[in-house]
């Protein structure tokens, strides 16, 4: 495997290591690419000092190997290299004791005259990124640029602003400065733009408890009645065609004799039943005495029309 197919493989690496916040790394030079021969300062920017830090790498030649005990000098949670070579090319990241990492970085040390010099760290939408193509005396030589090995552009000064990036210039760069050589491609990643969220709205204010209750009674109250009335109308209607064949078929229609009487014969039998009988009496005395007694029905209505008796004559012995 070449050294060009070598640097892609460990980019790729770098996107899908695992990452948390709980540390940073930080490079400086901040770059992805650097000369044979340079320095390099890498730190743990981290949150929680008491994790214990440390700084490791995937490298040409070894794996997982930690700084301080085979490559650069340790100094808590950073490290140094004095002199870089090409085989400390590969992915580095900040690791705790309990196995947490940072973002992983990927850089790239060449052994030629030409490096690019890209951002080491992923670019967030909407933010511009300038690229540098020089050698190790001079940055202002006229140079070409391609993305995945086609040409996009060429600047007399040496390097190029990509203003407002998106996904889109997500790739593989590198540059070439003619009369020294091409610079070894290097991956520049482009994350998305979180989501803006929506400002919040004013709640209107909640009702007092007593409105609610009184609300919750009245709604049940309301649900009470209208389910009785229901009850009732439905009985109603079920009792009505009931009681309509009851009527039909128990009690059929009678018919009944009406007798008409005179008005002036029914008072004159109503004087003659109220009328009492004669009574006779006897009276033991020498002088024979006649008289006439009239018997009146004093409940008798003024409006009637009262018959006289007849004379009654009574003898003497």
């Amino acid at each position: 495997m070449d050294q060009t197919s070598l640097q892609l493989l460990l980019s790729l690496l770098s996107v899908l290591s695992c990452t948390t916040d709980q540390a940073r790394l930080t490079l400086s030079p901040s770059s992805s690419q650097f000369f044979q021969w340079s320095s390099l300062s890498l730190s743990c920017e981290e949150d929680d000092s008491s994790a214990g830090w440390t700084l490791r790498r995937n490298a040409t030649r070894e794996t997982r190997t930690q700084c301080g005990a085979d490559w650069g000098t340790s100094a808590g949670s950073s490290c140094n290299i004095s002199d870089l070579y090409p085989f400390d090319s590969g992915v580095y990241w900040c690791e705790s004791r309990e196995g947490a990492t940072s973002q992983s970085i990927n850089i790239t040390v060449s052994g030629g005259a030409v490096i690019l010099q890209s951002p080491v760290l992923p670019v967030m939408e909407g933010e511009n990124i300038t690229l540098i193509c020089r050698t190790q005396t001079s940055s202002d030589l006229p140079a070409d640029f391609y993305k995945h090995g086609s040409l996009i552009i060429d600047r007399p000064t040496g390097h190029v602003t990509i203003l407002h990036v998106s996904k889109a210039d997500e790739g593989v760069y590198s540059c070439n400065i003619r009369g020294h050589g091409e610079s070894p491609p290097g991956w520049i990643s482009v994350t998305e733009k979180p989501a803006t969220a929506p400002a919040p709205t004013t709640a209107p204010p909640p009702p007092p408890p007593l409105l609610c209750v009184l609300l919750a009674v009245a709604s049940v109250c309301g649900l009470v009645l209208l389910v009785l009335l229901v009850l009732l109308v439905r009985r109603h209607v079920q009792r009505k065609p009931k009681a309509a064949e009851d009527d039909a078929g128990e009690h059929p229609i009678t018919y009944s004799e009406v007798n008409t009487f005179n008005q002036k014969e029914q008072r004159s039998r109503r004087s003659r039943d109220r009328d009492p009988a004669p009574v006779y009496s006897a009276v033991r005395t020498e002088d024979v005495t006649y008289g006439q007694i009239v018997i009146r029905d004093t409940k008798a209505k003024k409006q009637e029309f009262q018959a006289e008796p007849d004379v009654v004559y009574s003898p003497l012995r």
